[in-house]
């Protein structure tokens, strides 16, 4: 019986009490994309040491599938967007890690900074 009321109730405030922030948000968004990412990277190199057929014969297939210039830019915007992002944040952090940009304003500041630029460099790699 204690172990179903420890299951069900949690012990320290739920995330649920507190009101939504920026760097909340970001940091779930850092952590989501680091998981992401690494995911990404271990499928594609067990992809790579698995599959029958060498690169070439697999981006060709992609070609061949004519999926159109808005979902190629569509795909390369999601490819882009968690790269940059999880980069520009973990500049942020190690920026945090020597002791600069605690105070309030420039948490804020650095933190919109960030969603900026990741957003303008996601832009520009989907153009390339």
């Amino acid at each position: 019986r204690a172990f179903l009321y420890e299951v069900c109730i949690p012990m320290s405030p739920h995330i649920t009490i507190y009101k939504w922030s920026v760097p909340m948000m970001m940091s779930i968004t850092h952590r989501g994309t680091g998981v992401g990412l690494s995911g990404a990277i271990s499928a594609f190199a067990v992809a790579a040491l698995v599959l029958p057929e060498n690169y070439p014969y697999y981006l060709d297939l992609i070609h061949s599938l004519s999926v159109g210039p808005f979902l190629i830019g569509l795909a390369k915007f999601g490819i882009a967007f968690p790269v940059s992002y999880h980069t520009y944040n973990g500049i942020r952090h190690l920026c945090w890690d020597i002791g600069k940009g605690f105070k309030i304003p420039e948490v804020y500041r650095t933190g919109y900074t960030v969603i900026g630029l990741s957003i303008v460099t996601s832009i520009a790699l989907t153009f390339l």
